[in-house]
């Protein structure tokens, strides 16, 4: 893992970045908690994610948005963030070799970020959303969600309630194709305290899943075209 600097829209942009195991490997980018909440990316859920999908051969970013730590700037009500996190993509991807999975995950305000991000960037294939704000932020503009993903949270968080993000839910459609799963981590509140190995148990199988699903479509698009090379190869042979 690297520290790296990021000339973001509002000044630098301190970043840590584990480069992609090999040429063509999927890329993750992390969001972290909100800043006026003392949310970095040393959070400890943050982290976990990061690690989560450097140990599943993700090439991962994760980074410290405007005014916090070493990140120039000032806290701009969701609107900079999320212009950060467009930023730090675009990064990203410029690091990478033709990834062929791109994914986003956050956390808290993070997930809120990542919803918002996956709505303006059709290249993102997957994202992992735990305990998004719901009771704080309108989860209407995911109409429709372009993409598959993970929705987590505590049934013990005060301050995500189960029952706002249920309700935010109700509100979200979904593109043909894709699926918006559900997950709640029993006695789990807004930290997972004492639950963060259930959270990750959670986040990893559903990577996984998602994985295997990626590499059977990919095995079956590669079958298809040597299917295809062989009817045209028949029609020559006939000529």
């Amino acid at each position: 893992m690297a520290e790296i600097i990021i000339p973001g829209p509002q000044g630098r942009i301190e970043a840590r970045y584990t480069e992609p195991p090999y040429p063509g490997a999927p890329i993750a980018l992390i969001l972290h908690p909100h800043p006026k909440a003392g949310g970095t990316m040393q959070d400890p859920v943050t982290i976990m994610l990061y690690q989560l999908f450097e140990k599943n051969g993700f090439g991962v970013l994760r980074y410290n948005s405007r005014g916090v730590g070493r990140s120039q700037g000032v806290y701009d009500q969701g609107i900079g963030e999320l212009e950060d996190a467009a930023y730090v993509l675009d990064y990203l991807e410029n690091l990478s070799e033709s990834p062929r999975l791109v994914w986003c995950a956050g956390y808290s305000f993070g997930a809120w970020i990542t919803l918002q991000l996956l709505m303006r960037r059709p290249e993102i294939d997957g994202f992992l959303a735990i305990s998004p704000p719901a009771n704080h932020y309108d989860l209407s503009f995911l109409a429709p969600c372009p993409a598959s993903g993970l929705i987590v949270s505590g049934d013990a968080d005060s301050i995500a309630t189960p029952e706002d993000v249920e309700r935010a839910l109700t509100k979200v459609r979904v593109q043909k194709g894709h699926k918006v799963d559900r997950a709640r981590i029993k006695g789990a509140n807004h930290f997972y305290v004492d639950k963060r190995e259930e959270l990750l148990g959670v986040c990893e199988e559903y990577l996984l899943r998602r994985l295997n699903e990626a590499d059977q479509q990919l095995r079956l698009e590669a079958e298809e075209g040597l299917d295809a090379d062989v009817v045209e190869d028949e029609d020559d042979f006939d000529e």
